[in-house]
């Protein structure tokens, strides 16, 4: 029988899986490395800490499985998407890594607008200029570390340097590509015209291949280090986003995926390029071949139950080391006893600013229609509801776009309880269903790929619907439905109403610090 590994570089950790032809997980594990904030609003890794927990998290699952590594038929690598790693002329890394989640570059997407233009970033990249991509970083090096800007030869994602360390070779693949806004998402290549915009070398960026074509096999120097059989061949894998859409099937038009962790994402596929005029969700290549996917991102999701439960739930923390009960599961049942719309209380879940719809910094957190009736399981159940309310707001955006949302896939907290199942098949006004796979992440969707590349299966379809089952179905409640559509109406209001007033809060704010 053959195998089938996974690696995600994570932002946490390196996670590797091991699996069988039909999906089995048989053996995982994750080795965790740290995260430097050497400024405010910096996020660095340094590459080494990656190569080291995926040889660790390797050889752990090889010994933990006992099998031959022979009989692993395909290595997949799945990433965190836009952070950037830069090698000089023999490929030695440069400086740590700025990450995703380092949003040092504002003055930088500033200048890239100004720069481009948004209509050229509409059809050049198909996307905004965002701190977290890649296309700012550069800019950021090139003003503020010329000397080690003059000595770039390359730059690689995450996944991508790891495939540099298991197979020597130099290579990228279209999903992540495509989250470093210097990417043609329409057409699957660089984008000549905004590298030469912006005086970025394309000599600088490796071949890129789609997600299950093979690019690499395992070297002599990484068998020995890891324990797998040189000459295992390794595909191209994909973003973290894309992997763990396809590890849930998200792979067939219809079909959209609303992951709830700290931040919520909304990913919708389809088969023909759709870019939102107003740029406000993410135009993404698919880790399907020739399919594209796509995004909205809630900044504080699964965040902004974790904050109510640490500000204010402390005692379901302390029920939760007794009982050993889930915190989050004591406080869900308080929300079970309010109905619907929580009597008219309102959460806006933007603790961290805001990504989709608003472009945002500066939004902040509110509950809005509070009264004396309220009561903390109310409190609880609006928190769900506002999180769930701007994950629908990606939702309008892709409607509005004409793709067609047949039935949403949940994983993530949103699936773990069957009250926010409840909720956001509601709210959505659509089905919500999770499957068996729903919990094994990114990792998963790589080792996918890699069955694909490997001949084990022929295409990700196939692949996906051999290995993937629904678990549970939950269809819209009418009445609940009538309740929400009025109450998102309310909640859409209420930020453009605001958003003054989170500006001149945020500049108080800012003249106290200063």
């Amino acid at each position: 029988m053959p195998y089938l590994l996974g690696i995600d570089i994570g932002t946490t950790g390196a996670k590797t899986v091991l699996i069988n032809e039909e999906g089995e997980l048989i053996s995982s594990s994750t080795v965790p490395y740290p995260l430097s904030t050497p400024h405010p609003n910096w996020a660095e890794q340094d590459p080494e800490d990656w190569w080291n927990g995926t040889v660790r998290s390797i050889k752990k699952v090889l010994d933990d499985a006992g099998i031959d590594p022979c009989s692993i038929a395909g290595l997949g690598l799945s990433g965190q998407m836009h952070s950037s790693v830069f090698l000089d002329v023999d490929n030695r890394v440069l400086r740590p890594a700025i990450l995703w989640c380092d949003t040092r570059t504002e003055p930088q997407c500033r200048w890239i607008i100004e720069k481009v233009g948004v209509e050229n970033l509409r059809q050049y990249v198909s996307n905004f200029a965002f701190e977290g991509f890649t296309a700012p970083k550069i800019i950021w090096l090139r003003e503020n570390e010329p000397q080690i800007y003059s000595r770039v030869n390359t730059v690689l994602l995450p996944k991508d340097y790891i495939r540099f360390r298991l197979t020597g070779e130099i290579a990228m693949e279209v999903s992540d590509a495509a989250g470093t806004l210097l990417f043609d998402v329409r057409n699957r290549i660089w984008s000549e015209e905004i590298l030469d915009k912006l005086d970025i070398p394309l000599s600088w960026f490796p071949r890129v291949y789609e997600s299950i074509d093979v690019c690499g096999r395992v070297t002599r120097e990484a068998e020995q280090l890891t324990g797998l059989k040189s000459g295992t061949p390794v595909v191209g894998g994909g973003a973290d986003n894309t992997c763990g859409a396809v590890g849930t099937g998200i792979v067939k038009s219809g079909r959209v995926l609303s992951s709830i962790g700290t931040s919520g994402v909304i990913f919708a596929h389809t088969d023909e390029v759709k870019v939102d005029p107003q740029m406000r969700v993410h135009t993404f290549c698919h880790s399907v071949p020739e399919k594209w996917y796509l995004m909205g991102v809630v900044l504080s999701a699964g965040g902004s139950f974790r904050w109510f439960r640490d500000t204010i739930g402390g005692i379901e923390s302390k029920l939760e080391e007794i009982s050993g009960i889930s915190s989050y599961e004591i406080l869900t049942k308080e929300a079970e006893k309010v109905g619907p719309g929580s009597e008219g209380l309102i959460f806006l879940p933007y603790l961290m600013g805001e990504r989709t719809p608003h472009r945002d910094a500066n939004a902040k957190g509110v509950f809005f229609g509070i009264t004396g009736r309220h009561t903390r399981g109310h409190l609880v159940r609006s928190v769900l509801e506002g999180i769930t309310f701007a994950m629908r707001d990606s939702l309008e955006i892709i409607k509005g776009l004409g793709l067609q949302i047949d039935q949403i896939r949940a994983t993530g907290g949103g699936a773990q309880s069957r009250l926010w199942q409840q909720l956001q098949a509601d709210i959505y006004n659509a089905p919500v269903i999770t499957v068996n796979t729903s919990q094994e992440g990114p990792a998963f969707g790589s080792a996918i790929m890699a069955g694909v590349g490997a001949g084990v299966w022929s295409n990700l379809e196939e692949a996906t619907d051999h290995i993937i089952r629904i678990t549970t179905e939950t269809e819209p409640i009418e009445e609940n439905v009538q309740i929400y559509n009025g109450l998102y109406e309310i909640f859409r209001s209420l930020y453009p109403r605001l958003q003054k007033s989170f500006q001149k809060v945020s500049q108080q704010i800012l003249k106290r610090v200063i």
